[in-house]
């Protein structure tokens, strides 16, 4: 008896050294037991198909909750005070939205009257869901501006913590500090998606909170997303359950390809390599840093599409569909064409309500500019160094001045400022840290920068190559710095390539084999750039992961500036040999996973239904055999999924 009473403590309590996670046994086997429960309610026949639905539904919402109070623990009150909000907000803008009676000038005062209250309702819901991700996540991030703006010494103080010990009269929390739940950005972003579209008039509210708590905490993708839209999801809770024999073999796949993502290349990468680097760049050399920093991109790749890919199999076994979160992004062109294929379910969310509504492609809006200034002086005051002052002083006068003096461009220039906006924010989403701001920027301006390159013709690009190298060039010569040096030799790279290009194109040549020859050449320089600049930005996404929230911009800073004097330094090439030889498994699991990212997507879709159709003993066989390999590479200590923290 005391056995089992200590079984189902453990099984109901919450062990922080212990969540759930897809990587672990006590996942699959908690899933194993909520498929057979939900298999149970979608086999058996009820007198009302929609009370089987409410059901079933509603048992999903209740053990999301159990599996997200054993990833978070009580956070996951947070999470159901966020599910009720959304829910209570959205039968309250459709309860305004009834028709009105009365005459006619009746019915249209309070149609008016009405369409207000309802957007006063929207407005509120938002605020508060940005408000709860503000606290938990930016609390540390808006101190330290006040600090340095004030010359403050401000400390963080966990007020809801204070609150509970208060109530309960003991000291059961840390008041000292603030904690971030897991997934707290995508169920906001969620919560909030349902709001605006609710209010949009795209979908009527949910019909019971049940049906609605589903939605905002279905397990599989609550805590790392993909972030999925109310407009997508919410029909899919009203169809009956089918689970045909292509759908469970792709759904198989995506799980068994996930954890091989995850473990065989995200883990062992990590583990092996790129957490030593990073932990301490100065103690490895240039050639090292460098392999980090480009071994890195694959390893987050790995990591955050294994996690979609195993949350949409997870969910397409239940007969749900997830919406395709990554693309082959590093087959992507140009860093527009990469934000497409990345994290697409976050770039869709931040167009549809944030891009757009700042005006798009069409007027920049007050907010495009308040957004803008805002975090220029934020980086200036998080830095606290002279030249970035002056960097952000200089881009803020530009912009003034190419406005006022170019108006004919101003609708272009409102665009840019959009894009910008929708970047640095999408940046700070990720991170309450200088670093993912300044991560967001770049990216940012290499969509801007593209936007700009794919106007000019091919000499006025050899030209302006040429003239970039050339004054980088000059620079590092006049003032010699480790940074100098890698903006020279980048931008040799690409003043190389860029000739290479224009002579891929010359009238020497026949017609069809310079088609064809600048086909192949655009392709794979375009990769090999898009590839190398979203590496080079990842340097300051790396620095600012995995840190607490009270030192990550001063720890982060110290990590990149450390890595660019590394790469940036002197190198001794004798060196590199030996370290290829002593890090040989790492470099071509590295090789391999990038071979296999850049095949050709129809032939992943030939292997990938031929696995879903195969027989399903011979599907058994492939599956523990995948498995076997999978655990030969399992670590000492499972490694979190990266975004877990965002």
């Amino acid at each position: 008896m005391t056995d089992l009473i200590t079984f189902l403590t453990d099984l109901f309590s919450f062990d922080k050294e212990h969540p759930l996670l897809f990587t672990q046994f006590n996942f699959w086997a908690f899933f194993l037991l909520v498929f057979a429960g939900y298999c149970f309610i979608s086999s058996r026949t009820w007198k009302d198909d929609k009370f089987k639905l409410h059901l079933r539904n509603g048992y999903l919402f209740i053990v999301s909750l159990f599996f997200y109070f054993k990833t978070s623990g009580l956070f996951v009150l947070l999470l159901v005070f966020s599910t009720f909000l959304g829910y209570l907000i959205g039968i309250r803008m459709d309860a305004l939205a009834e028709k009105v009676v009365g005459n006619t000038s009746e019915r249209s005062t309070g149609q008016e009257t009405g369409n207000r209250k309802r957007k006063a309702w929207m407005i509120a819901g938002v605020v508060v869901n940005l408000l709860v991700l503000f606290y938990f996540k930016y609390a540390y991030f808006f101190t330290d501006i006040y600090n340095n703006m004030f010359h403050t010494d401000l400390q963080v103080v966990n007020h809801l913590a204070q609150f509970a010990n208060h109530f309960t009269e003991k000291p059961r929390f840390d008041a000292s500090k603030i904690l971030l739940p897991v997934g707290i950005s995508f169920f906001t972003f969620q919560n909030i998606s349902y709001i605006v579209d609710v209010y949009k008039r795209k979908i009527p509210h949910a019909s019971n909170v049940l049906d609605f708590g589903f939605y905002t905490t279905f397990f599989p993708q609550l805590v790392a997303g993909p972030i999925v839209r109310a407009d997508q999801f919410i029909p899919q809770l009203y169809k009956d359950y089918h689970l045909g024999r292509r759908q469970f073999g792709i759904a198989v796949f995506w799980i068994v390809n996930g954890l091989m993502k995850k473990i065989i290349l995200s883990d062992y990468l990590a583990v092996n390599f790129v957490d030593r680097v990073f932990d301490n760049p100065s103690l490895y050399t240039g050639f090292e840093n460098l392999s980090a920093l480009f071994i890195y991109s694959l390893q987050v790749y790995a990591d955050f599409s294994g996690y979609t890919d195993i949350a949409i199999g997870v969910a397409m076994l239940m007969g749900f569909y997830l919406p395709q979160n990554f693309n082959s992004p590093y087959k992507a062109t140009n860093p527009a064409g990469f934000w497409k294929r990345w994290h697409m379910s976050l770039s869709n969310w931040l167009k549809d309500y944030l891009y757009i509504p700042l005006g798009g492609n069409r007027r920049a809006t007050a907010a495009s500019y308040i957004i803008l200034g805002g975090m220029l002086i934020v980086v200036a005051l998080m830095a606290q160094t002279w030249w970035v002052t002056l960097i952000v002083t200089s881009v803020i006068g530009i912009l003034l001045a190419v406005y006022l003096i170019f108006p004919r461009h101003r609708k272009e220039f409102n665009t840019n400022v959009n894009n910008m906006d929708t970047m640095l924010l999408g940046g700070m989403w990720h991170g309450a840290s200088f670093n993912f701001i300044t991560w967001g920027g770049l990216n940012g301006l290499g969509i801007l920068a593209y936007k700009w390159w794919k106007k000019q013709g091919p000499r006025a690009r050899v030209v302006t190559t040429q003239a970039i190298f050339a004054l980088f060039l000059l620079a590092d010569l006049l003032w010699p710095t480790p940074a100098l040096n890698l903006f020279t030799v980048w931008s040799g790279i690409m003043c190389v390539g860029t000739i290479i290009r224009y002579m891929a194109v010359n009238p020497l040549c026949d017609k069809f084999n310079r088609q064809r020859l600048k086909l192949n050449v655009e392709q794979v320089w375009n990769i090999f750039l898009t590839f190398v600049f979203i590496t080079f930005t990842r340097l300051f996404f790396r620095s600012g992961s995995n840190l607490d929230p009270a030192e990550a911009n001063e720890v982060a800073w110290n990590t990149a500036k450390a890595m660019v004097e590394r790469i940036g330094g002197a190198w001794d090439l004798s060196v590199i040999p030996g370290i290829l030889s002593n890090y040989s498994n790492v470099f071509l699991v590295f090789l391999a996973g990038m071979v296999i990212h850049w095949l050709p997507e129809h032939f992943k879709r030939r292997y990938r239904l031929w696995f879903a159709m195969m027989p399903l003993w011979l599907m058994l066989i492939v599956v523990v055999l995948a498995v076997v390999v999978i655990y030969q590479f399992i670590t000492a200590d499972l490694q979190p999924f990266i975004y877990f923290q965002f």
